[in-house]
């Protein structure tokens, strides 16, 4: 479809394919997605036809010599010919792959995921009821998961218990302390917290890693291209001052 196809006609004034492309990239980006659908298409057609029927009634009417026009014109030319300067200052800035990786490195802290376990609990408020639910999961009269859903007093209990994956500072230190310890498999407890007593059972754990470069190497060239962008918008603003500001 060219873009100079013309789909309406206002007082003369053909609108065409490409009013209607400029019309949909000032959309919402949610919004954008659903051009290819004909009535929404068309949606935008009647939208932009009635944006130049009411331009075309203001024309009449003369609001374009009233003075609240002129100021308002005045104030979209500054805003225009503002945003067009600073993507010049803008224009040629880029990060080079050697850039973003000294970045890595001497961030590599940054890039680092603490360890990690996951792990399913019981959760109750006797210490001895805590023991008698452990000794029947070690004969084998229950399973963990089954003696969570049957008495843990934690809305974990619906799943099995199941606390999902967390890392240090998730938890009470008393209840990290323990899973960090424990063995894969292992039933710990009764662990003794501010909300109850615990059995835990450690399903996994990951230690300690640092994300590849390759995995955050365009979220770091972004926030360097953000940070060159900020220094050059800075720089020219006190250059202009110079020239401008007497």
């Amino acid at each position: 479809m060219s873009n100079q196809e013309v789909l309406a006609v206002v007082a003369g004034r053909e609108i065409t394919q490409a009013d209607l492309d400029a019309f949909v990239q000032n959309l919402p980006q949610e919004q954008r997605a659903y051009i290819s659908n004909p009535q929404f298409k068309q949606q935008c057609i009647d939208q932009l036809v009635a944006l130049h029927l009411y331009a075309q009634m203001g024309e009449d009417m003369k609001l374009d010599e009233t003075e609240d026009f002129k100021k308002i014109l005045e104030s979209a030319k500054r805003d225009i010919l503002a945003q067009m300067a600073m993507a010049e200052v803008m224009k040629g800035l880029e990060v080079t792959p050697e850039e973003a990786k000294e970045f890595y490195e001497v961030n590599t802290h940054h890039f680092s995921k603490g360890a990690t376990v996951s792990a399913k609990h019981i959760l109750v408020e006797d210490e001895a009821k805590c023991n008698e639910i452990r000794e029947s999961i070690e004969k084998g009269e229950k399973e963990f998961e089954e003696a969570a859903k049957e008495f843990s007093t934690c809305p974990s209990g619906q799943r099995g218990g199941d606390l999902g994956e967390f890392g240090k500072g998730q938890m009470v230190p008393e209840f990290e302390h323990a899973a960090f310890n424990a063995e894969i498999g292992q039933i710990v407890g009764p662990v003794k917290t501010t909300f109850g007593y615990h059995l835990i059972k450690v399903e996994k754990k990951s230690e300690a890693t640092t994300v590849p470069f390759e995995e955050v190497q365009e979220k770091i060239k972004q926030t360097i291209l953000q940070q060159k962008q900020s220094e050059a918008y800075t720089d020219k603003v006190e250059e202009l001052k110079k020239k401008y500001i007497k």
